[in-house]
């Protein structure tokens, strides 16, 4: 029985140890965050000092008329603590892809951007899969031609498998997949960044916190935003 108690309490230990010890603090990839209002008041000073984090993706619209109250705070906040920043966009497939547009870009403007657009595909709306890809490849199109560039594309690996597979091989994606290993696609298509947890911790936040770091040798620079006068 002792023996038995003293292998729980070992195994318990061991849980704990592991919940501590999150991903950039054992390996060397570059890491980042995303964030939005619901992560409430950020103190951005002491997010900035964190030598973990390069990078960080604020949400800034979703749809054809939804504004994250705090994004422009963040993005003014994000910059002056020195973090690379860039803007995502929540996509609605059955939003009007002109309204979405003109939505974000209200707020992704490029003078404030470090980081190309990222547009968050979570959902179809209940559009079968043709009809989902032709509206979301319209707006990606869109978006390129307004920023002069290709978005980078978020999703999560069950998604994509099933809606996305073969058919984003010309965009940089970021793929959420809460695991220990890294996610592995079903067409094996090169996966950019990671998105390994929601459920990260930083000094600066209240709460949980979205964390991901790059794949293999990419590296920020593959996301850097080009601006019109380079």
């Amino acid at each position: 029985m002792k023996r038995k108690i003293a292998l729980y309490f070992l195994l318990f230990t061991a849980s704990l140890l592991h919940a501590q010890v999150q991903c950039e603090d054992t390996c060397q990839h570059v890491h980042g965050i995303d964030l939005s209002h619901y992560q409430g008041n950020v103190f951005w000073e002491h997010v900035g000092q964190d030598a973990h984090n390069a990078y960080v993706y604020l949400k800034a619209t979703e749809g054809g008329d939804r504004i994250d109250p705090t994004f422009k705070k963040n993005i003014d906040l994000a910059h002056r603590h020195g973090l690379k920043v860039g803007a995502y966009h929540f996509y609605r497939p059955i939003t009007n892809q002109q309204l979405q547009l003109k939505n974000f870009r209200a707020q992704c403007r490029p003078q404030e951007q470090d980081l190309i657009p990222m547009i968050d595909v979570e959902t179809t709306n209940g559009l079968p899969t043709a009809q989902f890809c032709d509206s979301l490849f319209k707006f990606l199109e869109m978006v390129e031609h307004e920023y002069q560039q290709k978005p980078l594309v978020y999703t999560g690996a069950n998604f994509y498998d099933k809606h996305l597979q073969g058919k984003l091989d010309h965009y940089l994606v970021m793929i959420a997949q809460y695991t220990d290993y890294e996610p592995r696609l079903k067409d094996n298509r090169d996966i950019t960044m990671w998105q390994y947890t929601a459920k990260g911790r930083i000094r600066g936040v209240n709460g949980f916190i979205d964390k991901s770091r790059f794949m293999g040798r990419h590296k920020l620079r593959e996301i850097r935003f080009r601006h019109y006068e380079e």
